[in-house]
């Protein structure tokens, strides 16, 4: 059995070329050796992963290179790794002064790469310092380190800085799709991105993690493959959850964010990510802002539907919602419900029920065009004609009188106006009384007298089959308008036909009063479609229908018994209780 070479081993740079997302830095040491302004001290800090031990290892055989040498030649005397973590001490870096007295055997330089020089004493600092400033000739050292702020000033003040940064999501995903195609393995895009950002700017990560999903998955690399073995949440979750959110479907959000919490994934991450989607979408919503999410082709492709379908004002308030819970979420007592109440909130923001819009307003005209409804005249009752005709007869009256041929009148006959009062049924009344509300309720409904020709409407004759299908069909547009109450309420009995009555039974008298008010609708609907205006609405309640039955222990085994007669051979045979 060959032996396995983990990938971040196996694919360690052998050159400056080869280092992925230091572009910076290498070509600023590439040069420095072309024009040999290269310092004795250099210091390499950093992150994890990102390239710091290869440079130095990369740059120490480098500068010991003069073109004859052969191409495996490593240098290895020349070079002296020391691990600082483990050799703090005085007498290590007393040791380490000792040996760079001695110039080098084969090659021009030698280089002592310390890593983790943090981890030095305070007194083996110190006693490096001199060494540091004022080395051999002959002699380059390079510390490397993750905490550069432990590090004391008077050696920083010693050496060439060089701030290796993390490797973007984009570097580190070109560079495995390398390896993948090195290997004979097909990954996909979205795998190797998912890796990549769960790496978080360490290739060396990036390359272990590589290395576990394919002992997972095998030679095919796939997204879902890969989200399983890290058990990360992926794109599809927060699209999904999106879609329900805008779908107001609460029940369902719900469900999937326990289908979430059951994976064993924590509900602070889940709505920490969803505010982050909300983010990605927001950013879609603007051409120029696109490349600022870092996905990979196809799941762009998403974002940029998604986006489409949630507008500016949706994405803003669902941000603030999902950073308010995500700021709360450590101070609960009751986490869960924290989530699951701004769920339903963001669930919430585009719902546009029935009772959110049933203001009382004036139907225009252009309602009934679009519905193909002729309108219908309608008379202006005889009691405000008498009180108009009144009103004008006195106002000609007092135009009669001429003040310029009669001054005499002008001066002593002429008093204030008449007052003239409308004989109507609005009486004067306080407009915050109940009174006042119910006298002007009673005038509005006596001032729509309509006059209605019923003897010129349609009364084709229709089969109950065919009010069905009218009555399905009413049902589906109001779920398409958001009307999902009333479609749930009219979908609880199916309509019977009696003459030109359409019995429905409910059971409870709050569904039938819920009906009866948006009956006008309903009525004006069918009657359109089945071309019979004599069409009228015949709702009862039978409340048993609501009735539950608790069944005992007895009643259950007698169902089952009639079900299965065995049941009962079973239980006498055991000796079983009921």
């Amino acid at each position: 059995m060959e032996h396995f070479v983990v990938s971040a081993r196996k694919y360690r740079p052998q050159t400056f070329k080869d280092v992925v997302g230091q572009q910076a830095i290498t070509n600023t040491l590439l040069n420095a050796i072309e024009h040999n302004h290269l310092a004795q001290a250099l210091l390499f800090t950093g992150p994890r992963g990102v390239g710091k031990t290869t440079c130095a290892r990369i740059l120490a055989k480098m500068i010991n290179s003069d073109g004859t040498e052969t191409g495996d030649e490593d240098f290895a005397f020349n070079i002296f790794e020391l691990d600082a973590a483990s050799n703090n001490s005085v007498d290590d870096i007393r040791s380490l002064t000792d040996q760079v007295r001695i110039p080098p055997q084969v090659g021009k330089y030698k280089v002592y790469i310390i890593d983790e020089v943090h981890m030095l004493s305070q007194a083996a600092f110190n006693a490096f310092l001199k060494t540091l400033e004022e080395p051999p000739k002959h002699c380059i050292f390079i510390l490397a380190t993750t905490e550069k702020h432990k590090i004391i000033p008077t050696i920083l003040s010693r050496c060439q800085i060089f701030d290796f940064k993390r490797i973007t999501v984009r570097d580190a995903k070109e560079y495995l799709k390398y390896i993948a195609e090195e290997q004979g393995i097909t990954a996909d895009d979205d795998a190797l991105h998912i890796i990549a950002q769960k790496a978080d700017g360490a290739m060396r990560d990036a390359l272990s993690i590589f290395d576990r999903v394919v002992s997972f998955s095998g030679k095919d690399l796939t997204r879902q493959a890969v989200t399983e073995n890290l058990n990360v949440l992926d794109y599809e979750t927060y699209f999904e959850s999106t879609n329900l959110i805008l779908e107001n479907n609460i029940p369902q959000l719900l469900l999937q964010f326990n289908t979430t919490l059951a994976k064993g994934f924590d509900g602070h991450h889940y709505i920490a990510g969803l505010a982050s989607h909300f983010r990605d979408l927001l950013v879609c919503k603007t051409p120029e802002t696109i490349e600022l999410i870092e996905v990979g082709d196809e799941t762009k492709k998403k974002y940029l539907e998604q986006a489409q379908k949630a507008s500016q004002e949706f994405l803003l308030q669902g941000i603030n919602l999902a950073n308010d819970c995500d700021l709360k979420y450590k101070s609960s007592k009751n986490q869960r419900l924290l989530i699951e109440l701004c769920l339903m909130q963001l669930a919430s923001i585009t719902f546009d029920g029935e009772k959110k819009n049933s203001r009382h307003f004036i139907i225009p005209a252009s309602f009934f065009k679009k519905k193909g409804i002729t309108p219908i005249p309608v008379s202006v009752p005889k009691s405000i004609e008498a009180n108009v005709e009144t009103v004008q007869q006195k106002t000609s009256d007092v135009k009669k009188v001429d003040v310029s041929t009669n001054p005499v009148v002008a001066k002593f006959q002429i008093n204030e106006p008449e007052k003239i009062e409308l004989k109507s049924d609005l009486q004067r009344a306080s407009g915050l009384s109940l009174k006042s509300l119910k006298v002007k309720k009673e005038h509005l409904i006596k001032q729509m007298d309509v006059v209605i020709d019923e003897e010129n409407l349609p009364k084709e004759p229709f089969t109950e089959q065919a009010l069905i299908t009218v009555w399905n069909q009413y049902i589906e547009d109001l779920q398409n308008d958001g009307k999902h109450n009333l479609a749930s309420i009219l979908s609880i009995d199916t309509p019977k036909v009696t003459g030109t009555a359409i019995n429905l039974e409910f059971p409870n008298a709050t569904n039938k009063v819920e009906v009866e008010r948006q009956q006008y609708e309903l009525l004006a609907f069918i009657r359109k479609a089945l071309n019979n205006f004599d069409i009228h609405l015949a709702i009862t309640v039978n409340e048993e229908m609501e009735k539950q039955y608790a069944y005992t222990t007895l009643e259950k085994f007698e169902k089952l018994k009639e079900k299965n007669p065995s049941i009962d051979l079973l239980r006498k045979t055991f000796d079983l209780d009921i």
